[in-house]
């Protein structure tokens, strides 16, 4: 097991591994949703996307493509440093506010949904559905409540050069369905 210094400096390296992805491929997100079949994702009629923060990859073309397919949005909003996220309805035209960690989200007037999709960012990812988040524990409190209350699929989005080997976990993250990059749609391996 990684211990949490470890996992700091893995974070930091891959952010800065994610900086340099970036500038080489502005036009990953374009490639990555256009090159979905969106057959291969199961009936979804509420997706949650994010607001991309630095350099991680924008969900915006894959969530217009779902929206294009009759999904409704919503948008993850944090309330503090140590609660789950909620997901609120969201349309890219709509006016967004800070939550509490100061992310771009829909206001608290924006109805809460709870997405049959979740498209989660991430600093890493492996074929066996490994995610490593930002290290706020925000996604893992909150797909395990989605997931005990209801089928959830979680999609990571990520730059193919993102993918490690195995990716350092612990009992309570949560794991990932399928990873898209721009390179493809990477179904899970269970064995």
């Amino acid at each position: 097991m990684i211990d949490s210094s470890d996992k700091r400096s893995l974070r930091r390296a891959l952010r800065a591994l994610r900086l340099r992805l970036a500038a080489e491929q502005p036009d990953a997100a374009a490639r990555a949703a256009a090159a979905l079949d969106l057959s291969v994702l199961p009936a979804v009629a509420i997706v949650s996307g994010y607001h991309p923060l630095a350099s991680e990859l924008d969900p915006g073309p894959l969530t217009a493509r779902l929206r294009a397919a009759g999904a409704r949005l919503a948008l993850p909003v944090c309330a503090g440093p140590d609660l789950p996220l909620v997901f609120r309805a969201w349309d890219p035209d709509d006016a967004l506010v800070p939550d509490a960690l100061g992310v771009p989200s829909p206001p608290a007037t924006a109805e809460l949904l709870r997405p049959d999709l979740v498209i989660a960012p991430l600093v890493a990812f492996d074929r066996r559905g490994g995610r490593l988040g930002q290290g706020g524990g925000h996604y893992d409190r909150t797909l395990a409540l989605l997931r005990a209350s209801k089928p959830v699929f979680v999609l990571g989005l990520a730059y193919a050069g993102q993918e490690l080997d195995a990716v350092p976990g612990e009992a309570h993250d949560q794991r990932l369905d399928a990873i898209l990059t721009e390179n493809g749609y990477i179904p899970v391996r269970t064995s």
